[in-house]
């Protein structure tokens, strides 16, 4: 996980995979449980899959499970149904999930819904679909009926797509007013130091920061375009440049 931490590193990434599907070579790709540290790990492939969909800004992700998707009840039951089509804009797929993991994985429904709605935010459409069944990717592929589909949203930009997977990565925190908070999630819009609280962390310009309301509840990621020692003196003043521009800005 700690790849993906750096901008420039995780460029190196991506070029090093382009060169492999460029010579038609498939990478297969799988956290070094061996040398990872734990706090440094993901919580599972689920995860990583979605990172490196986001880094090689893929029109698809497909997640196979051992169920045939998202059900409106228990998938054992025989009342419930599939749905075959999630809006994330206008709902969301939690209330069906039974909290429990995969026989297999670390991963579980939960998580595949939860990366699939960011995913979905950034432009991915994702597919969560039964790994068990004959040619189940040749059935996506082909457009048929199968499977949970999370349809996608408008294209961001590549900055964006490397923010909205960097969770973890923080180097700081930024608290915002009610205002500035109601107004990042309604409009897209830059972070002003006029709806800026406190600051916390030490950071420099670059570095990935968590952007939280009043009351500690988080509300996205940015990156920062000062560094904390200018950012603090720059608190709550107008006619500054954002503290974080709209461009790397990703609010969940």
């Amino acid at each position: 996980k700690e790849d993906f931490r750096s901008r420039r590193h995780y460029l190196n990434m991506k070029n090093c995979f382009e060169a492999c599907l460029e010579d038609q070579v498939i990478p297969i790709v799988n956290e070094n449980d061996v040398i990872s540290v734990s706090e440094l790990m993901f919580t599972d492939n689920d995860e990583l899959a979605g990172m490196i969909a986001s880094m090689l800004e893929v029109d698809t992700v497909i997640f196979l499970s051992s169920v045939d998707g998202i059900f409106d009840g228990n998938p054992k039951d025989s009342g419930s149904k599939l749905i075959s089509e999630i809006d994330p804009q206008k709902e969301g797929c939690e209330k069906y999930i039974q909290k429990s993991k995969s026989e297999f994985g670390t991963g579980g429904m939960l998580t595949k819904c939860r990366i699939a709605k960011t995913l979905s935010s950034i432009g991915v459409s994702t597919y969560i679909a039964n790994g068990q069944k004959e040619n189940i990717l040749l059935d996506i592929v082909d457009g048929k009926k199968v499977g949970t589909r999370f349809l996608s949203m408008k294209n961001v930009s590549k900055e964006k797509k490397w923010v909205a997977f960097s969770k973890g990565y923080e180097k700081g925190t930024v608290y915002v007013n009610e205002g500035a908070e109601k107004t990042l999630k309604e409009k897209v819009s830059s972070l002003l130091f006029v709806g800026i609280t406190k600051i916390e962390g030490d950071f420099e310009r670059g570095d990935i920061i968590k952007v939280v309301n009043e009351k500690g509840k988080f509300i996205g990621l940015g990156k920062a375009q000062h560094d904390s020692k200018k950012a603090q003196d720059l608190i709550g003043k107008h006619d500054e440049k954002p503290f974080i521009h709209y461009d790397y800005l990703f609010i969940y």
